[in-house]
């Protein structure tokens, strides 16, 4: 069964701050099978120039395309354009992320769910899930 991935890698954190996009920084894919060979493969392959590639979240999806999944996110999310930055080296499915944008989208679930509000830490696990989920709705 496939499954929807998100990874990080501390080098390209450091870029995106240093070339002012923001050091929150994530790839999104899908793997045919395993998540955790996806990132093997990235890292052998040194996607994006980096070969410390990090899975953060991963889950299974029924049938999903990759193409599919990216342009689904790159509606709610700024996917970071592969020409644009040769210092990705031609990677697909990096996302931008603001945390302010993860942060609202909880607020608004859990003003809609009717429960008690609490802000959100914002960490990698949380904005891997808030990508994952609008990848995949």
């Amino acid at each position: 069964m496939p499954e929807i991935y998100v990874a990080k890698s501390k080098g390209l954190e450091k870029w995106g701050a240093d070339v002012g996009l923001t050091k929150h920084v994530y790839k999104v894919g899908v793997a045919a099978e395993s998540a955790d060979a996806a990132v093997e493969e990235l890292n052998a392959k040194a996607v994006a120039g980096h070969s410390d590639w990090k899975l953060v979240k991963k889950q299974e999806v029924a049938a999903l395309e990759e193409a599919d999944a990216l342009a689904r996110l790159a509606k709610k999310q700024r996917a970071v354009d592969p020409t644009y930055y040769p210092g990705i080296k031609g990677a697909r499915g990096i996302f931008k992320v603001k945390p302010a944008d993860v942060e609202q989208s909880s607020l608004m679930g859990q003003a809609l769910a009717g429960g008690e509000m609490k802000l959100v830490k914002v960490n990698a696990p949380v904005i891997a899930d808030y990508l994952i989920r609008n990848a995949v709705a």
